[in-house]
């Protein structure tokens, strides 16, 4: 069985499993090369076992909260690849990848995984000991976020107003080989806010308003 798990929430994170046996990974940390590293990612962690992705089994993405036009690129082409490929696609809360593997590590109270939303803001949830989610995933200020420890990936300036308690990235590996462990996430990705982009409005006239007498 050939599990690729695909997330793009915060940044390119490529990640295969056989036989429930983490295989490869493909990391990028530029968190606006989505587009131009995702494919050679996949191509790239296939390769190295001599695959190409028509031989893998089955896909699992991650459904954030992250970044819109980020986010939007792991979503689109996880489940292109699976639609293409006749393949099961599993979704999962990007945040409840980095909590299960807390959990695993050993965790003795309530806790807080946490990523960078930009705007000044974090993208985080609230779990048990165990792992288990309480609650949805929220976006807010660095300081409305709940009393406790809090792991994850963001920007230093942020860390004097929480209990930060460590960096922790998503580890797409731990993804492709625990997702079955990890509950469902709704179809639609966890985007929290509207898009930094814009459709236009109308062009305004470049031509002087002439008043009219009567």
């Amino acid at each position: 069985m050939i599990t690729l798990a695909i997330d793009t929430s915060h940044h390119v994170a490529v990640g295969i499993a056989r036989d429930g046996v983490p295989a490869g990974a493909f990391v990028v940390e530029d968190q606006r090369a989505h587009v131009e590293q995702l494919m050679p990612g996949v191509q790239s962690v296939c390769g190295d076992l001599g695959l190409t992705v028509a031989d893998v089994d089955e896909f699992v993405v991650g459904m954030g909260p992250g970044p819109f036009t980020g986010l939007r690129v792991g979503v689109a082409t996880a489940a292109t690849l699976a639609y293409v490929g006749g393949k099961p696609l599993r979704r999962v809360c990007s945040l409840d990848v980095v909590a299960l593997a807390l959990a695993d590590d050993g965790m003795g109270e309530e806790f807080v995984v946490a990523s960078d939303a930009r705007r000044k803001e974090l993208y985080w949830a609230r779990y048990a000991a165990d792992g288990t989610r309480l609650g949805e995933p929220q976006v807010s200020d660095p300081a409305k976020l709940p009393d406790g420890p809090v792991y994850g990936a963001f920007p230093d300036d942020y860390r004097p107003v929480l209990r930060f308690a460590g960096e922790r990235r998503l580890d797409p590996e731990f993804m492709a080989v625990h997702h079955a462990r990890l509950a469902d996430a709704p179809a639609e990705p966890y985007y929290l806010r509207a898009a930094d982009a814009t459709v236009p409005g109308a062009p305004k006239s470049a031509l002087p308003r002439l008043k009219v007498r009567r």
